[in-house]
């Protein structure tokens, strides 16, 4: 990539990331309701009024709206994302404890949805019965449907429950990552293999196909040295949206499963209006789309020697 282009992208990000912190600034400020005085008052503390404003005038509560944003915004840029209302405790603490187990989760999830797209792209191509190609073509349909609360906990009814296979009672540590990451995995699969199915079904008619076919080579032959890595490339292309879904998949698993992690630590800032909290992971995951797109950028003309010849990466 050349660097004029990388600089438009880095300009790029960095207004992504100014519009998420402004935005959802905004869209705190309008939440109804005082999170310290639910917090501090609502509750059984016996705090006099006076220990009731210290507290206000130490998160800013009383400050003007733009004073508010400029303080918050100068923060974030230092890397002090404030203090937890519910907790007391560092934000920028608390993100770093929960975000590693959110991370491990979500890399698995991927990693499994790779490996279940390839299968059923595989069993869509290479099965010798038409009924179970088109059996297999048609089953991305129904898993992209799918919601994830409603797969995580028929996960934990039939596997779990009924068959006895994986324990939801006191797992250890690789057990209890299983249901989870089949829950985020299955939708996540399901667009890849939509995807994959599209892409091998346009380069069937094609010429190098048509020549390599003429030469003798198989069905196999044909998929795993010729189309397969060419319709992979488009996975590339979507992969800001997959970790979108990652994220989205994280929250409902580990409010699901009663894993630690950010999305569980989003759900408790939401139930506490936990202002800081929230901002901080909203813009922690606008980062996380930034430097994904980011990569993607730098990665797909590595990818596709024709992005090289026509300029897209540097000599």
């Amino acid at each position: 990539m050349t660097a004029r282009l990388l600089t438009g992208r880095l300009a790029q990000a960095a207004f992504v990331l100014w519009a998420a912190f402004t935005v959802s600034f905004v869209l705190l400020q309008l939440m109804p309701g005082d999170a310290v005085l639910i917090r501090f008052v609502g509750g059984d503390m016996g705090l006099s009024p006076e220990a009731v404003a210290g507290i206000r005038a130490f998160y800013g509560a009383d400050d003007p709206v733009w004073r508010q944003y400029l303080q918050t915004l100068s923060g974030f840029l230092r890397g002090d994302f404030g203090f937890s209302i519910a907790s007391g405790a560092s934000v920028a603490g608390e993100i770093a404890a929960n975000l590693p187990s959110t991370l491990w989760l979500s890399g698995l999830a991927f990693l499994a949805a790779m490996a279940l797209a390839l299968a059923v792209t595989l069993l869509a191509t290479l099965t010798p019965f038409r009924f179970l190609r088109e059996t297999f073509a048609g089953l991305p349909g129904l898993l992209v449907s799918i919601p994830v609360f409603w797969l995580a906990i028929v996960l934990v009814q039939i596997v779990s429950f009924c068959l006895g296979l994986v324990s939801v009672i006191a797992p250890g540590p690789w057990e209890r990552l299983i249901l989870p990451v089949a829950a985020i995995a299955v939708p996540i699969a399901a667009p890849i293999a939509q995807i994959l199915l599209r892409n091998l079904d346009a380069l069937a008619v094609q010429g190098f196909v048509t020549v390599a076919r003429a030469k003798g080579a198989t069905r196999p032959q044909v998929l795993l040295h010729h189309t397969l890595r060419n319709a992979l490339l488009p996975v590339l292309t979507i992969a800001g949206l997959l970790f979108g879904e990652l994220l989205a998949g994280a929250v409902v698993t580990e409010t699901v499963f009663g894993l630690n992690g950010i999305g569980r630590l989003a759900e408790r800032s939401v139930r506490n209006q936990d202002a800081a909290v929230l901002q901080a992971i909203v813009v922690i995951a606008a980062l996380g789309f930034v430097l994904v797109n980011l990569a993607v950028d730098l990665l797909y003309p590595l990818a596709d020697p024709r992005l090289r010849r026509s300029g897209g990466v540097a000599a």
